[in-house]
């Protein structure tokens, strides 16, 4: 399966949710590929700064004919990762025809539940040519014992997008894992960040069944 991290917004958390759920994948005995589509090279970034190879395979394909060239690559995986780039471009247009499942990061705000209608549209646009493209959002960054979160859900069913019960709270964790280059699976696996990367895992593999 192909699952891409995708916003025209930019700042949602796409790169650190690419990177946990590829090694919560990993961990559940996946054989995982990590497509970095951002030109900004975040990805590569963080494989820069680690002290070992990354438990998952990473390359850079930051260019506009992914969806062609990303299959002759997938078969040697279970599961792709793509880390989509920002704005609406030909890349991004490419990342999602590449997907099986569109995972569309939203930050608690007006802001974010504004800007995803951009989104949304570029996935219905690509089902003209890929009917079976599936997108769902989640919710990233939720403060913790606040209302906003399902606020936020609520405000985001005018949309037709399911959004996924699991949700990535605000966490210092993922922001101190991501400087050295690790997964908050590395840093501190028992973590209530590392549980909530474990239930958005299933929840999006249970979603394309």
């Amino acid at each position: 399966m192909v699952i891409s991290f995708q916003n025209q917004k930019g700042g949602v958390g796409k790169t650190t949710l690419s990177v946990n759920v590829a090694h919560a994948l990993v961990l559940s005995g996946f054989k995982v590929l990590v497509v970095d589509a951002d030109p900004q090279g975040s990805v590569r970034d963080w494989t820069s700064v680690r002290d070992s190879r990354p438990p998952f395979q990473v390359v850079g394909m930051d260019r506009p004919t992914l969806h062609r060239d990303l299959p002759a690559m997938k078969e040697h995986y279970d599961h792709v990762i793509i880390d989509a780039p920002p704005r609406v471009s030909e890349l991004a247009r490419s990342a999602i025809l590449a997907s099986d499942i569109v995972v569309i990061p939203v930050q608690p705000s007006p802001y974010d539940v504004w800007a995803a209608k951009e989104i949304v549209a570029l996935v219905q646009e690509a089902t003209v040519y890929k009917e079976k493209i599936k997108p769902v959002f989640v919710i990233n960054r939720k403060i913790t014992n606040t209302a906003i979160g399902r606020e936020v859900k609520e405000a985001l069913q005018t949309y037709a997008v399911p959004v996924l019960e699991a949700q990535i709270c605000q966490r210092v964790l993922f922001a101190e894992s991501a400087a050295v280059g690790k997964s908050v699976f590395e840093v501190s696996p028992d973590s209530q960040a590392a549980n909530e990367i474990e239930l958005l895992k299933t929840e999006i593999l249970q979603n394309y069944e």
